[in-house]
């Protein structure tokens, strides 16, 4: 993971990632924004609510949360459309549009792109995300995000793929699309990008997974990134089925003091939404 942090740090070491970084930061809001949950079942989401809002009570830094719940039909969001530097989450929606595009013209993968798809995902090899990043090219990449519906996302620029702006909206809908099936991604497609997202190397399953019981599958891509505003983005988005339930979590963060720090506020969210989740 320590190679991959400083791979990420290079991306901040050019005049060309400053000039994305907005020039003002916006004032605070009078209100901090409320932890918002339906649900089909009846006192799940009040319970949700207070106790996401109670992890997150004395977190610094800006989190942004997504939850669905197919089989109790539960929402809940905070900050769902709050846009923030993908980092390395946005290697999902790189394979996306990788398979995507290969079921357009009726092909298989290579065995490079396989090669490339595995390191990517796995390991979050920055180099192997480059490579693909180059190949697809921002047509098909935008192209994807069209028929995804995820408008709110808009890729870096210039190659730099960790700069793709990303809400908990779009996350969320590319997890619904991973999760089940649709016309965007075909079956085939949507099982590699689970298998791979469930074969994460282990210095970097944290996050979502956090407190999953025993008996749960989860799926997880986790990103994180230092810059000079905002301090470090963590994020992680994970998808995660049994006990009953089929559900998918999206957390963001930016204006972490460490990286460590984001992993905390991420696993303290993901914590109490597996717990609520087991007991209903």
């Amino acid at each position: 993971m320590t190679r991959g942090i400083a791979r990420h740090a290079k991306w901040i070491a050019t005049g060309a990632l400053a000039a994305c970084v907005a020039a003002a930061t916006p004032a605070a809001a009078a209100t901090a924004p409320a932890v918002s949950c339906t649900s089909a079942k009846a006192g799940l989401a009040d319970k949700l609510k207070r106790d996401i809002t109670s992890a997150l009570s004395n977190r610094s830094g800006t989190i942004a949360v997504g939850l669905y719940d197919r089989t109790t039909k539960t929402t809940c969001t905070l900050r769902s459309s709050t846009a923030y530097d993908s980092a390395s989450v946005v290697k999902v929606t790189v394979l996306a549009t990788l398979l995507w595009d290969a079921k357009k013209h009726n092909r298989y993968l290579t065995d490079r792109e396989s090669t490339l798809a595995k390191a990517m995902i796995t390991k979050s090899d920055n180099d192997a995300t480059s490579k693909l990043w180059r190949q697809l090219g921002l047509t098909k990449i935008k192209g994807f995000l069209t028929a995804a519906g995820m408008t709110q996302t808009k890729p870096g620029a210039n190659g730099y793929w960790g700069l793709t702006q990303i809400t908990v909206t779009d996350e969320q809908k590319l997890l619904k699309l991973v999760t089940a099936s649709n016309t965007v991604l075909s079956d085939n497609a949507r099982a590699y990008i689970s298998k791979l997202m469930g074969q994460v190397i282990s210095s970097q399953r944290w996050g979502t997974p956090y407190g999953a019981g025993s008996g749960i599958s989860w799926h997880v891509k986790n990103g994180w990134l230092q810059r000079s505003t905002h301090g470090w983005r963590v994020h992680s988005v994970g998808t995660f089925k049994g006990g009953g339930h089929d559900y998918m979590i999206t957390v963001l963060t930016h204006g972490n003091s460490t990286m460590n720090y984001g992993i905390t506020t991420i696993q303290g969210v993901a914590k109490v939404i597996h717990r609520d989740l087991a007991a209903s």
